[in-house]
């Protein structure tokens, strides 16, 4: 996969890396979250009943969630307000879920644009890592999809350097 051009070969997890820098780079337009323990990322897998590709993992274990303004990168963490609950990308799922969601995908962002971008864990590659698409629940039979990246940290890098460069 290449990530632009110039950047030749890049592989999800190292786009996934530069995510990271990028955030930590900008701290005065990005936030993020503590990251979360190898225990609540299994917990939330089980909870969904669907594995986090590689790429998404790292973010996840990083920084919980974050935000680049105006997006808010769903992850997994909990509030003192909800209590054990786990917010972001479980809590989005499962609530998705309940308007037509297909089990398989995975919501990782909301957006007015696309409505929610999720993974579709159903097509896994060589490597564990899913493709990103929008996906409109407003469509009948299953929602209307558009394919946006080959992985998550392919959409996660071409986001964040969007809205930080």
């Amino acid at each position: 996969m290449t990530d632009g051009p110039g950047d030749g070969l890049m592989t999800p997890l190292e786009a996934s890396r530069q995510v990271i820098r990028l955030v930590r780079a900008h701290k005065d337009d990005a936030r993020h979250h503590h990251g979360c323990s190898p225990g609540t990322i299994a917990r939330a897998e089980r909870e969904l009943g669907l594995t986090f590709p590689p790429s998404y993992r790292l973010l996840i274990e990083e920084f919980g969630t974050w935000e680049v303004p105006p997006t808010e990168f769903l992850g997994v963490y909990r509030t003192g307000l909800a209590g054990d609950v786990l917010l972001g990308s479980v809590a989005e799922t499962l609530d998705a879920r309940a308007a037509g969601l297909p089990p398989e995908l995975m919501v990782v962002l909301l957006d007015d644009v696309w409505i929610r971008v999720v993974l579709d864990t159903s097509r896994p590659d060589a490597n564990g890592e899913y493709p990103v698409f929008a996906w409109n629940p407003g469509v009948v039979d299953g929602g209307l999809m558009e394919r946006l990246a080959d992985s998550y940290g392919e959409f996660a890098l071409a986001a964040c350097r969007r809205m930080l460069t």
